[in-house]
């Protein structure tokens, strides 16, 4: 995983050039929203709980067939996994926007995600619909849009953080469908 600032030294490396210009900005920007990107991770995991909860829950809703006999969260076990699943994955997606960087998303979450679904007979349409629910809600969280949210981004607008979070749930459902 490589974080803004080694990103910007390892390229510069590789054209044997210092670092400067346009990738000098980025990271003065990247500086700057710093707090931001700090309360947004953190409104992200203190209400992991129940943006997965939501998730699971909205999806059984759309689907109860998963709690029946046979179905993939019939069951204490199952629906647990299922659960834990969901953390895991949310967790990456804010090791990612923290790092402002999906390769740990990519590398440590997603690489043979779908594989695995596949061989434990996971439906994937229902893993997307969990994913898609849970990005509306961090969203919302990290947008200041949630009904429940009590505190407010520093500095104003975080919507370019918002929409980074969004994309990073974007690869999760790209991933596993």
């Amino acid at each position: 995983m490589l974080d803004a600032f080694s990103r910007v030294v390892v390229n510069s490396d590789s054209k044997a050039v210092y670092v400067g210009g346009s990738d000098l900005q980025a990271l003065k920007k990247f500086i700057t929203d710093g707090n931001k990107r700090l309360d947004s991770v953190s409104f992200v995991v203190s209400n992991a709980s129940c943006i997965v909860s939501d998730a699971v829950s909205g999806m059984i809703c759309e689907n109860p067939g998963l709690i029946a006999p046979g179905g993939n969260c019939y069951t204490n076990r199952r629906m647990a996994a299922c659960l834990r699943d969901g953390e895991i994955i949310l967790r990456y997606v804010s090791y990612a926007l923290l790092a402002g960087d999906p390769s740990v998303l990519e590398d440590r979450c997603l690489n043979g995600l779908k594989e695995t679904y596949i061989a434990l007979g996971v439906p994937s349409n229902s893993s997307v619909r969990a994913v898609s629910i849970m990005k509306a809600s961090a969203t919302a969280f990290v947008s200041g849009t949630a009904s429940d949210r009590k505190m407010k981004c520093p500095d104003g607008d975080c919507s370019a953080l918002a929409s980074e979070l969004g994309n990073y749930c974007d690869r999760v459902a790209s991933a596993v469908s």
